[in-house]
């Protein structure tokens, strides 16, 4: 164990320690079952407080890699190796079924907004009638650039990024661009738009069942899918998310089978763990993921935008196929979003609902 902090990096030491034993987990230096080394030795050899490796140590439990035993540290649960696993407990955390937007968070503070939408008004004037460009406004678009790179660790270019009137669109969109002779997998049971939005398209797809961690092995490994779309955050209605194992196991799929997963991102701002949630796409080193959200649950459902980032292989792609589609959101809306991510009402109202939900969970722990 050789672990390096670096005390002017701009990153805390925590997440800086989490990241280096989270790669050493994935690369099975800690392999599957190993205790990790104590907090005591891990805060000696880097110097760092026994506070700052429980941090650390929380968040890997927090996104599957390790479980704490009492009296005994840390053991690693990651599967590096994860195929044809047994099959998990089945779900029985279903929600009701229903629109995704519905799940009692605090409202976006309807004053902030109002006075966001009078100061666009204000500052832009008549240029809020002006056409937006088809993949949605330059200003909106390198916003979303710069917010997912810091809130996500997804980087991408202006082009990548596709603005578009919610999600069922954006899954429109992807049946084009990929293909109508493509066959299409989704988690069983899921968002039930979706399995109609690639019914109406016509187009083949497989029901994959969901099991405690995420989609079950057998079942991905035997489809014939060349598509998979998934919610690894938090699936809807069963409230179901992959675990860490799993999500290397969609990546491994992906590369095997040469596929695409469009990741569905739907509710992640809001969890309640202390750092980012991860997403695919930054895991994703052969560009087969599609990295899709909106802006339903963190704004309002009523503004009907969302927006997706392509892997760069497939930009040319989609400018050749569908660049000729005209951005359906309102150049307006696309400035008051654009206006409360730059002046950092977005992610302060974020911020604000998870300090609630760790407030709340604490509260109800005690």
């Amino acid at each position: 164990m050789r672990y390096m902090i670096e005390t002017n990096a701009g990153v805390p030491a925590y997440l800086q320690l989490y990241r280096q034993i989270r790669e050493d987990i994935v690369q099975g230096i800690y392999p599957y079952g190993g205790r990790l080394p104590s907090k005591r030795t891990v805060a000696a050899e880097t110097s760092v407080s026994i506070i700052t490796v429980e941090h650390a140590c929380a968040l890997l439990c927090d996104e599957g890699y390790v479980e704490a035993r009492e009296r005994s540290g840390y053991f690693v649960i990651f599967r590096t190796g994860d195929g044809f696993a047994a099959a998990a407990p089945q779900v029985s955390r279903i929600r009701p079924e229903g629109k995704r937007e519905n799940g009692g968070e605090p409202a976006f503070p309807f004053s902030v907004l109002a006075k966001t939408m009078r100061h666009v008004l204000s500052e832009m004037g008549e240029s809020i009638l002006a056409r937006s460009p088809n993949a949605g406004c330059l200003r909106l678009r390198e916003a979303l650039r710069q917010y997912l790179a810091r809130s996500r660790g997804i980087s991408a270019e202006i082009g990548q990024i596709i603005i578009g009137s919610g999600s069922e669109y954006l899954y429109g969109l992807i049946v084009e661009l990929l293909g109508r002779d493509k066959v299409y997998a989704i988690e069983t049971p899921s968002y039930k738009v979706i399995e109609q939005v690639y019914r109406a398209a016509d187009v083949r797809y497989e029901r994959l069942p969901l099991g405690a961690d995420g989609i079950d092995s057998e079942a991905l490994w035997t489809s014939t899918a060349d598509v998979l779309h998934i919610s690894p955050y938090r699936s809807f209605p069963s409230g179901v998310t992959a675990s860490a194992s799993k999500r290397h196991e969609y990546l491994r799929w992906a590369a095997k089978r040469g596929a695409y997963i469009v990741e569905d991102d739907f509710e992640s701002e809001f969890s309640v763990s202390t750092k980012p949630e991860e997403t695919l796409f930054a895991d994703s080193a052969d560009g087969s993921i599609i990295y899709m959200n909106t802006f339903s649950k963190t704004v309002s459902p009523s503004l009907r935008v969302g927006y997706m980032v392509l892997p760069e292989q497939l930009t040319e792609p989609f400018d050749a196929k569908l660049g000729f589609y005209s951005c359906t959101v309102p150049t307006y809306m696309q400035y008051v979003l654009a206006e409360l991510i730059e002046n950092g009402d977005f992610e302060r109202h974020i911020n604000r609902v998870r300090r609630s939900k760790r407030r709340s969970l604490a509260d109800g722990e005690a």
